[in-house]
């Protein structure tokens, strides 16, 4: 595995939430992918992030999901929790410790600071 490059940005959604979002650019057993882990606060104000894996990608969305987990576990330390839809969909869901993680890398780590303080209540 191999991370490529990373970057992340501040996005305001309608209604004024903000988004943050981390684009991570990734080699995984010889294929390399675009992720994009999107950030957001629930209405209790708890950190989530999520991906929806991608149908198209190589090896379909189950293969998508395990080369992300890679990634994220790489970088983070932690394990990302990953959901199986009934319609087939697959999500991966990272929390604030993975947040904490992705912190430790300067190219993410201004734009994550910038988010938590604007979005804390």
């Amino acid at each position: 595995m191999k991370v490529i490059d990373g970057s992340a940005e501040l996005e305001e959604k309608q209604g004024g939430k903000k988004l943050l979002r981390l684009r991570i650019t990734a080699e995984v057993n010889g294929v390399r992918d675009d992720y994009t882990i999107n950030y957001i606060r629930d209405d209790r104000n708890k950190t989530m992030g999520y991906v929806v894996m991608r149908a198209d990608a190589p090896g379909g969305r189950e293969a998508d999901a395990e080369r992300l987990a890679a990634v994220v576990k790489a970088i983070t330390g932690k394990e990302p929790k990953i959901r199986r839809m009934k319609d087939g969909e697959i999500m991966m869901e990272c929390g604030r410790e993975h947040l904490d993680g992705f912190m430790r890398y300067a190219e993410l780590a201004d734009a994550i600071e910038r988010w938590l303080e604007e979005t804390s209540r």
